[in-house]
């Protein structure tokens, strides 16, 4: 990595810091080393001491910082996933976060169009665009929102319901969903997941099969996932024994409970979360092709 590449992405981060600051949010730190992450199917967490990892999101502590009373929450924080490795991913890297009391998903969907707008302001002042391969993404165009449902029959012809309860729907949305996405030249709210797809949101008062979640794409690339979050601790204990049996039938070994935060998860108010990926921000702000590009080490370099 060249160093005016280190520079541009301090540059980055500096942008979205200031712009948390500017709108009162305090900024937190929370444990990297954990008893428990969220348990989920197709996360696997980095395990460390004999019964501890590395944290896969800091959304348990933040949430549980919520639960104290803190109104607006962000932090900028290292995060580890097992075997993830690509053009687009690191096992280990950097992630934001960011949490609203008296919010639903909606007000994090403005929060994404003005933050995007402020980093390109900021660090592109003359072209005010992020690239993604030949592609130009403007985030002062009117953005897209699609519906889940709607862009796989739009896209594929396919229900997402079936493809969910056939195990189709990862190859669906990266071999189809994702590619067309990436003919926008807007940034595109992808938004209301079948509920199965959203192991921590709150489901839609009006239609209990769909939960209120988005993910954020740019060029086909996803940058940001968030959602209304689920307050019912006897319904998030059942979601997360769920994602343990599945994880055990497909193999996998099963995962602790985060108990502190299910026993204080009754006192979360109304709120909603977003976890988005620093390097891929930098990535898409740069204009580079891999991660590689915009991290001072890759893991074959150490």
């Amino acid at each position: 990595m060249k160093i005016d590449a280190l520079w541009f992405r301090a540059h980055v981060i500096k942008a979205v810091r200031d712009f948390f600051w500017d709108r009162g949010f305090l900024e937190v730190e929370t444990p990297l080393l954990i008893p428990a992450n969220a348990p989920e199917e197709h996360i696997n967490p980095v395990i460390t001491l004999p019964s501890w990892q590395l944290q896969t999101s800091p959304e348990i502590c933040m949430k549980r910082l919520l639960c104290r009373g803190h109104q607006k929450l962000f932090q900028i924080s290292r995060c580890w996933r097992a075997d993830e490795r690509g053009l687009r991913h690191l096992s280990e890297f950097t992630m934001l976060e960011w949490y609203r009391a008296d919010a639903d998903y909606h007000t994090l969907m403005a929060d994404c169009e003005e933050l995007l707008q402020h980093v390109v302001s900021s660090c592109l002042p003359k072209d005010r665009v992020f690239r993604r391969n030949s592609a130009k993404i403007d985030p002062f165009a009117p953005w897209e929102r699609i519906r889940v449902q709607e862009a796989f029959s739009r896209f594929g012809q396919v229900s997402v319901f079936d493809c969910v309860k056939k195990g189709l729907y990862e190859e669906i949305l990266t071999t189809v969903i994702e590619p067309a996405l990436s003919q926008f030249d807007s940034p595109v709210i992808l938004m209301d997941y079948p509920a199965e797809l959203a192991a921590l949101a709150r489901t839609k008062p009006e239609n209990r099969e769909l939960a209120e979640r988005f993910e954020l794409y740019l060029g086909g690339l996803e940058l940001a996932n968030g959602f209304s979050e689920l307050t019912d601790p006897a319904e998030q204990r059942s979601r997360f024994e769920e994602a343990n049996r599945a994880r055990k039938a497909s193999g996998q070994i099963e995962l602790p409970l985060p108990e502190p935060f299910l026993k204080i998860l009754a006192a979360l108010p109304k709120s909603a979360g977003i976890a988005l990926g620093i390097d891929r921000l930098v990535m898409l702000t740069a204009g580079a092709d891999a991660i590689d590009d915009v991290v001072a080490f890759t893991p074959e370099d150490l």
